[in-house]
């Protein structure tokens, strides 16, 4: 991935500096959990009660579009694309977050059965592309492969389409 402006950095360092808690799900996260496969994109959810402050600092700092579900957070210069998650069912994820490695940072990871449930969330979503969702598919057999006593969380009509 190519970041000539330290975009990664850069956004980490404004959470961080200014007390945002967050924690990162989607294929970044399952990269945390299983063996790791490259992605450009980068899914972070943000404490709810911050949510409006972080939003603020981000325009400051970035270039940043509003989804209904989404903040689409990116800058020139840099191929990273950040999503922030604003679907209130995330915002339990932050609390329970962990340190883990993630592109070469310790940062908060959503824990392993929240972010199986992220993927069974965006893989149920009839919305979304279908594209998007043989990803989410693929992000959790890399999970089961790595973690196979997580089987029993998956539902059967997911297991099917695993096979």
């Amino acid at each position: 991935m190519e970041d000539r402006v330290d975009f990664l950095d850069r956004l980490i360092a404004l959470l961080t500096d200014h007390g945002i808690r967050y924690c990162l799900v989607g294929g970044q996260a399952v990269n945390a959990y299983a063996e790791p496969v490259v992605s450009l994109d980068l899914d972070v959810v943000i404490a709810l009660d911050q949510l409006s402050r972080a939003e603020t600092l981000l325009r400051e700092a970035f270039t940043v579009e509003r989804f209904p579900h989404s903040l689409n957070v990116s800058l020139s210069g840099s191929d990273l694309r950040v999503q922030i998650q604003m679907d209130p069912r995330y915002a339990p994820f932050v609390d329970r977050a962990a340190m883990r490695e993630v592109l070469g940072l310790r940062l908060p990871v959503a824990r392993l059965e929240d972010v199986v449930q992220g993927k069974l969330w965006a893989v149920t979503d009839e919305t979304r592309r279908p594209s998007k969702r043989q990803k989410d598919l693929a992000d959790i057999a890399r999970l089961l492969e790595a973690y196979p006593a997580l089987r029993a969380q998956i539902p059967a009509e997911v297991l099917t389409k695993l096979l």
